[in-house]
């Protein structure tokens, strides 16, 4: 599992952005690879998997 915090999250879109603890690498959520609900500075774990824009953090958890 990879950390991170949340950087952005639109609720009322459904999507967002994590960065990443180690990398500082940002991942593209989308609500459907929510575990946890998620707000703005939340420390959180997630895996990676390819979307059709590039990797997209899933199985998004609050740390």
């Amino acid at each position: 599992m990879k950390e991170g915090k949340v950087k952005f999250f639109n609720e009322t879109k459904g999507f967002g952005f994590i960065k990443d603890a180690q990398d500082g690498k940002e991942y593209f959520v989308h609500v459907s690879g929510l575990v946890d609900e998620i707000r703005e500075d939340d420390e959180v774990t997630y895996e990676l998997q390819e979307g059709r824009k590039g990797l997209n953090a899933v199985n998004v958890k609050l740390a």
